[in-house]
């Protein structure tokens, strides 16, 4: 496997250059004066500003001047980049989630703009603001190939408005240069910007982006040009103490508790390109809780990060390796345990250290270093986990990377048995992005160090994908040895080789309510090296998917599904229910259509009916989702999965249901309160989050959070919890 590596990325190295070739610029003028982000453009140094403008149109489509332009000017001076934006629009009739920070951009009316800092195209700064100035502000690591490489979970400190005028609005952003990490000396970054415009229905962007190309992707951007070179600018130590008091109950143990928890991070920079954070005894009440998911798999899910701490640069660390089969870090674990009675549950984290961003130009260093609690009455030790990893530039936006995890427990414990005192894995990645970003792909070795290991440690794989206006294909390979290990990661199963084959044909009516339609064929194969390469798992998928002019989408899918079972399984999750028998094979079919609304409307929904065959029974599913906004204050959401499984006698049927409803009240641009109710008598739980915030100074909050949850059969409480958070970050 590693010889195949290793030759396919020289073939890929002799075939795709690396070159990005810009065509627009525009230069950003030093000024003496400090602009106070009011949203309106009335100071003199717009006037002489230079400008971005001739946006295109991305949607619905990518080959005209946008019908509705967007005129963004940028000025700096010694602390500051201030930008001037006029965005051009048919009326004031916008479409506004909510007035809370960090929204999502696809379904409303706003602008973003995208800054590549050191040229690389593989990471960007984003900040965005709509027409009543609310802002958000995000990071974009692997090229923005995919959504992997998104989040706005990120947060700096910056000001901005916005002024509506009758076909038009303006804003204005006021970003420190210290919220950007950059080369000192560099006189030009690139950049681009996308815009949402719902009243015209049309998506746009600085630089003329193919559609088939993520609007978000760094492949097509232009360029700023500063007209002095950027000096040396020191970041602001910051300081964010927390204070939280909690009151909380285990019913089933019967132990009410009240205390109180202090703690915080430093943020240390460390010239213009790294940061060093430090965390003491770091509380995640605040963090919205996980959305839960009906699983009738026989494996563990994923479910995405949302911690603050490890959001910064969370790509040098959760890149490496394959996403679904083989992630070797996956942070969700740093903090998690399992109990005696194997349930999952928080694991106190001391404190911990990161160290992350440029060493220079093409170089970049990450380092992670946290330590664990123990609970002895729980059978929990204390580990130290630790991860080191450097990522090099190649081949222009190519990079390598390489990477050591170690998870080690300093302590002997009696409950703890030898292999578990320590796990380490080491590996390399080489990733790849050509010029366009028409290929991009993946090949990594990683091998896993664990006490009396056998020695099927490996984890290899290679993903291949061609993605052109017409055409999109990729070939996804991935082993797992049986002995391979890794605590801190996400590892499906192990003893597997697997082949994913994904070929699709995209069609562009002219003309035409339907914008884009494709045919799709997506096999998923499965072998078992330890039992002869039997076949496991195979998926024969096929859909046919169009999205209209009007941004609804009609869905169609056909699953041809093959599982043999090693071990037996219940599907349904019933206590005292009979597993089906293991050492036998399943033929399975169904299908499935899928309808989404025009989510630009206040109330928009979706909706996708399934039914066919289920291992030796039948099933039938429904999935709906629907939005409702009282524009710009609240917004309410309610999702909902129903799963109808038949088996025949003796084994067991069910009717597994999961609802949850959300209602967002946005007060003001400071005060926000949401509550999600999640009901699952898969998991036997109703679970309430209801979250109060007040913003007081930027980035500086108060929190009251409470959670409920009970049995849902019985309706007897489970476990209540009430806190009171206070978190203020200082810059010093």
């Amino acid at each position: 496997m590693a010889k195949y590596i290793s030759t396919l990325v020289l073939f890929l190295f002799c075939f795709f250059s690396s070159a990005q070739t810009t065509n627009k610029s525009f230069v950003v003028k030093q000024i003496n004066a400090t602009i106070e982000p009011d949203g309106i453009l009335d100071e003199t140094y717009w006037e002489t500003a230079d400008s971005a403008n001739e946006f295109w149109e991305y949607f619905p489509l990518d080959s005209i001047q946008a019908r509705k332009q967007t005129e963004i000017k940028m000025l700096y001076d010694d602390d500051n980049l201030y930008i001037g934006i006029t965005v051009y629009t048919a009326g004031k009739d916008y479409a506004i989630q909510s007035l809370k920070r960090d929204f999502r951009a696809g379904n409303s009316d706003n602008i973003t703009l995208l800054f590549d800092t050191f040229n690389d195209g593989n990471n960007a700064f984003l900040f965005g603001i709509n027409p009543y100035g609310v802002r958000r502000e995000g990071l974009v690591s692997g090229g923005g190939l995919n959504l992997n490489g998104f989040t706005i979970s990120w947060d700096v400190k910056w000001r901005g408005d916005s002024k509506i005028y009758d076909d038009y609005y303006t804003s204005e952003m006021v970003i420190p240069l210290t919220a950007f990490k950059f080369k000192e000396g560099e006189t030009k970054w690139r950049f681009n910007s996308y815009r949402f415009d719902t009243q015209s229905n049309e998506n746009s962007t600085w630089m003329n982006i193919p559609q088939n190309q993520n609007i978000y992707g760094l492949t097509f951007m232009g360029d700023m040009v500063f007209e002095k070179p950027l000096g040396k600018y020191r970041t602001p130590l910051a300081f964010i103490p927390y204070v939280n008091m909690i009151t909380q109950k285990d019913f089933e143990l019967n132990e009410p508790t009240t205390n109180i928890k202090f703690g915080g991070d430093v943020k240390i920079p460390i010239g213009n390109s790294m940061n060093l954070d430090i965390t003491v005894n770091p509380d995640f009440s605040q963090v919205e809780v996980d959305d839960q998911v009906t699983n009738l798999t026989r494996f563990e899910v994923s479910l995405p990060e949302k911690r603050q701490f490890f959001v910064d640069n969370s790509d040098l660390f959760g890149s490496f390796g394959g996403g679904r089969d083989a992630n070797p870090f996956f942070s969700r674990r740093i903090g998690i345990a399992k109990d005696t009675a194997d349930n999952s549950i928080e694991n106190k984290i001391i404190g911990g250290v990161r160290l992350s961003g440029k060493v220079n130009k093409s170089l970049r260093l990450g380092f992670l270093n946290l330590q664990t609690a123990e609970d002895l009455d729980l059978n929990i030790a204390s580990n130290n986990n630790t991860m080191l990893a450097l990522q090099q530039t190649v081949f222009g936006r190519s990079n390598i990377g390489m990477f050591l995890i170690n998870r080690e427990t300093f302590k002997d414990y009696e409950f703890q048995d030898p292999e578990d005192r320590y796990n380490r894995v080491a590996g390399i990645d080489y990733n790849l992005i050509s010029d366009n970003n028409v290929w991009n792909g993946k090949f990594y070795l990683h091998k896993s160090f664990a006490h009396n290991s056998g020695n099927k440690d490996y984890s290899s794989g290679a993903f291949l994908q061609y993605n052109s206006r017409n055409w999109n294909f990729f070939e996804d390979l991935a082993y797992v040895g049986d002995d391979f290990r890794s605590d801190l990661g996400f590892i499906r199963r192990t003893d597997i080789i697997k082949t994913a084959t994904m070929f699709e044909r995209i069609f562009w009516p002219e003309d035409s309510a339907l914008q884009t339609h494709s045919f799709k064929f997506f096999p998923i194969i499965t072998w078992s090296p330890d039992n002869d390469f039997q076949n496991t798992d195979r998926e024969l998928m096929s859909s046919w998917e169009s999205k209209f002019t009007d941004l609804s989408e009609i869905n169609i899918k056909y699953n041809n599904t093959y599982t043999y079972l090693f071990d037996e399984f219940d599907p349904t999750s019933i206590d005292g229910a009979i597993p089906l028998p293991g050492e036998l094979g399943y033929y399975y079919n169904s299908i499935s259509l899928e309808y989404k609304s025009d989510s630009r409307k206040r109330f928009a929904y979706a909706i996708q009916p399934e039914m066919g065959s289920f291992f030796n029974g039948d099933r039938f599913s429904i999935e709906g989702q629907m939005f409702l906004r009282f524009q710009p204050k609240v917004f309410l959401s309610l999702a909902m999965n129903y799963d109808k499984i038949t088996l025949p006698a003796p084994y067991s049927s069910a009717d597994i249901w999961l609802i949850s409803p959300k209602i967002d009240v946005t007060f003001s641009k400071s005060v926000f309160w949401s509550t999600l109710v999640q009901y699952s008598n898969q998991r036997d739980n109703l679970g309430v989050n209801s979250r109060l915030q007040w913003r007081f100074a930027p980035l500086s909050d108060l929190f009251i959070v409470y959670n409920d949850n009970y049995f849902v059969n019985s309706f007897e409480p489970k476990y209540r919890s009430l806190n009171l958070k206070f978190t203020y970050w200082l810059n010093i």
